[in-house]
């Protein structure tokens, strides 16, 4: 575990770091030669899709891309939920579409919740889409590698009229009519480096292909609003501002829930596996309780029975008064419910501030321009 987490903390290191010499330099020559290969290939590949050598599939119903351009989390998973739950509430039938990432399933299709049930548990299904069917009533949750096909299904099977693709900002075979791309504090350093020297997944340049820019977490995003800024302004791209709001905390078998508030002047142990630990330790910090300890984790780790345990074990020690988690974690621990049944789960909202209206008119303007767009497309001539 040790050796895990070091090797997490190395490449953090080596992401974040602008200099050329020190303990990580032969590595980051290394880094820096396959970011050069990598580039070339992204750029080809880009350059296909914008000269229409390769197709983009257009289907019947409005898409809703949710994306970013760097590894790492900007909080995608909380604006696909508040993305769905707006639509459902102005007459829409969203269905979600992931690839699925670290989920064991093979099939083309997977039906991670028909909209009433959750038909797969999240180590086949993957963390972010079994967290979101979860959440989400009445909202068809699929998996799969190729989100044509899964879209097909969405629409076919169960009827859905406008589809939101999770983390595709970088998939480019489905055409998308809404195409978001979500930034946090941390998500762009200085040097923008392509992975693996940083953590950009395509060059900048493949920002022009958004419909608007929403950051997150703004209370530390001024650097972000310097960095895309002028990039906004030149292409005409709206920019949205959100915070992530924490919403309560709940027992880990949803049996129990308090507002986050009575966390303050407790003693808590804390643990974690997600992109941005920081992001939850500032949360509980800003709810002034005392962390007696802090566990990271890589993303989307898999904890053992032995892990648990000495996390089990620091909270008696320390007569702390709560275990507290992320959602998203608990999604990972189904297999452990004595543990699970002992912990606290934060759960977070994704709200654009300082009005979600603006925000709102802008997606159901672009869904009303696609659906008649499509309409037009479809009659005779």
């Amino acid at each position: 575990m040790k050796k895990v987490m070091r090797k997490m903390i190395d490449w953090q290191r080596i992401w974040d770091d602008d200099g050329i010499t020190g303990w990580y330099s032969p590595v980051k020559i290394i880094a820096y030669i396959l970011s050069f290969f990598y580039r070339l290939i992204i750029n080809f590949r880009n350059w296909l899709y914008d000269h229409k050598i390769f197709k983009e599939v257009v289907l019947p119903c409005p898409v809703i891309s949710v994306g970013n351009i760097t590894v790492g989390g900007t909080g995608k998973t909380p604006c696909v939920i508040m993305l769905a739950q707006m639509l459902q509430e102005n007459g829409f039938k969203p269905a979600i579409l992931s690839r699925g990432y670290s989920g064991k399933s093979i099939h083309p299709v997977n039906i991670v919740s028909d909209g009433h049930k959750i038909l797969l548990d999240s180590e086949t299904a993957g963390d972010e889409p079994f967290l979101i069917a979860q959440v989400l009533k009445r909202v068809p949750v699929i998996t799969g590698a190729k989100r044509i096909v899964t879209g097909e299904a969405a629409i076919n099977q169960f009827g859905a009229n406008v589809l939101i693709c999770d983390d595709a900002m970088q998939h480019r075979q489905i055409f998308r009519d809404v195409n978001l791309v979500l930034f946090d504090s941390h998500s762009l350093n200085r040097k923008n480096y392509i992975l693996p020297r940083g953590r950009l997944r395509e060059p900048i340049a493949g920002l022009g292909r958004a419909s608007a820019f929403v950051l997150t977490r703004t209370n530390e995003v001024q650097q972000m609003k310097n960095t895309i800024g002028k990039l906004a302004q030149t292409e005409k791209i709206p920019i949205f501002m959100s915070i992530h709001k924490p919403k309560d905390i709940v027992k880990g078998d949803y049996s129990a829930q308090k507002s986050i508030s009575i966390l303050a002047g407790k003693k808590v142990c804390a643990f974690c596996g997600i992109a941005n630990p920081d992001s939850f330790r500032k949360t509980l910090s800003d709810a002034q309780t005392q962390v007696l300890s802090f566990d990271i984790f890589p993303d989307h780790h898999r904890y053992s029975q032995c892990e648990l345990e000495k996390i089990k074990v620091k909270f008696v020690d320390c007569h702390a008064d709560f275990i507290v988690s992320t959602q998203k974690d608990g999604a990972r621990l189904k297999e452990f419910p004595e543990f699970l049944n002992l912990i606290y789960m934060l759960r977070i909202e994704l709200e654009i501030v300082p009005s979600g209206e603006s925000f709102k008119k802008f997606i159901l303007d672009r869904l009303a321009t696609a659906q008649k767009n499509k309409l037009t497309t479809r009659m005779p001539a």
